[in-house]
């Protein structure tokens, strides 16, 4: 954990680097495409003194390059061959670099996958001197129950959601209030260790900085909600190529995540074996002729295959598109059932508000909504990324959710644990009594 929280902090610093620059890049690495955004920073940051701010330093940005390229090597959100990987890593920015013509050395890395899992934390103080201060926080963050989340694992996000002054909940900047007991809500993120630092060691291969890194779902989910949403609880499902993550938010703050390892790349799978087509040719299909509910038309709307395996007959033939929409409506089925049953786990039925949104590449398909409202059983809506300075049309859709996410994660950042500067007598234990004590309390 101490490392851990030197790492994060040594990344923050980096961020921190790069806006004094002005210019940091985003890498959003997914399994269907890897993008790349260079932002350059206006200057006007409300960074304090002490390196904390409301939200832990804001900056205005526009987006000066941008680029795109089929990933290679990555698979389920996780890197699986680290040579072909970096190719495309260096594809892309070399790219956005040439449109923005500026050379990058800081990127903020999204990516999707790595079993993430949430944790609920909570911590309580006493004020020392009746009026709350940096180090009280600092102080309340450090006393929460860290569970034993077991080797093998690290913490991506660990973000105070909730504070509690005496009897004053709600509040969210607790510093120069007065009152007697300081308690606070963190949510944390554990990831994959080895998925992560696959991820660091492909950036350092590009030679580039890691000035930060965040998951995918969290990206997704503060691009793709607007504010009310954000503020009155709100679930985002973001349906990428080879994962589908899932964020649940509420009061501004992420309070859930988690993954499916599903997503488009497993309906366009399908296509290509039911109709015996090369994959390239099975989303080239998926994109123009797909759907999820079949109409009289359909059986009659016929759809030219070609091919070249030497079977002239197998080579020219036809299928109707309601055996294309057989085809595709199970797997979007199960996918959004798994969804669903994160929800449940994330208990989304017990929140005041029930807005499901959904997004990412995957989310294009004709009468997903409909289909998405059945299955989950809320109030459905088509999320698209909120426009950002600079952002090319190209890169408005719902596949550019996690990307632009990741532009509002690098100049809006949210408090997290690292932010503050934690006594060392201070760091969290992992006990087996601690992690006891959290789970009696919380299963």
């Amino acid at each position: 954990m101490i490392e851990l929280y030197e790492s994060q902090r040594a990344m923050r610093h980096m961020r921190k680097a790069a806006m004094h620059r002005g210019v940091v890049a985003i890498l959003d690495v997914g399994s269907s495409k890897i993008a790349c955004l260079v932002l350059r920073f206006d200057g006007n940051e409300t960074m304090g003194d002490d390196g904390v701010g409301s939200l832990a330093g804001q900056s205005g940005f526009r987006v000066i390059g941008a680029a795109t390229t089929r990933s290679r090597g990555v698979s389920f959100g996780e890197i699986a061959a680290m040579g072909e990987t970096e190719r495309a890593i260096r594809t892309a920015v070399q790219a956005a670099q040439k449109m923005a013509n500026i050379r990058v050395d800081h990127v903020i890395v999204g990516f999707s996958g790595a079993e993430p899992r949430s944790y609920g934390l909570t911590g309580k103080v006493d004020i020392e001197n009746t009026t709350v201060t940096e180090q009280d926080v600092a102080r309340v963050l450090s006393s929460c129950d860290v569970p034993d989340f077991g080797s093998g694992r690290e913490v991506l996000h660990a973000q105070p959601v909730n504070f509690a002054l005496d009897h004053r909940s709600g509040l969210s900047d607790p510093r120069g209030q007065i009152g007697q007991s300081l308690s606070t809500d963190m949510h944390m993120v554990t990831v994959n260790a080895q998925a992560i630092q696959n991820i660091v060691h492909c950036v350092k291969r590009c030679d580039l900085e890691l000035a930060g890194l965040a998951s995918s779902a969290y990206a997704s989910g503060i691009s793709a909600l607007v504010e009310d949403e954000q503020e009155l609880g709100a679930a985002c499902i973001d349906m990428g190529g080879g994962t589908t993550g899932v964020s649940i938010f509420m009061k501004k703050h992420m309070i859930y995540a988690d993954t499916v390892a599903m997503g488009g790349n497993h309906v366009t799978g399908d296509i290509s074996m039911g109709l015996q087509i090369p994959m390239a040719m099975a989303e080239r299909i998926k994109t123009f002729y797909g759907g999820l509910f079949a109409t009289g038309m359909d059986d009659r709307e016929m759809i030219e295959i070609s091919g070249d395996t030497g079977d002239w007959h197998h080579d020219r033939r036809q299928v109707s598109r309601a055996e294309l929409i057989g085809i595709m409506k199970p797997r979007v089925e199960e996918i959004l059932e798994e969804a669903r049953a994160c929800l449940d786990a994330a208990g989304f039925d017990h929140m005041p508000s029930h807005q499901i949104v959904l997004t990412g590449a995957a989310s294009q398909v004709p009468g997903l909504d409909g289909l998405a409202s059945r299955i989950l059983g809320h109030q459905v809506r088509l999320g698209r990324p909120m426009r950002v300075h600079g952002l090319p049309q190209a890169a408005t859709g719902p596949g550019f959710a996690s990307a632009v996410g990741m532009c509002l994660f690098a100049a809006h950042p949210q408090d997290e644990w690292w932010d503050f500067e934690i006594p060392v007598d201070r760091y969290p234990a992992r006990s087996i009594a601690r992690a006891v004590k959290w789970f009696r309390d919380n299963w």
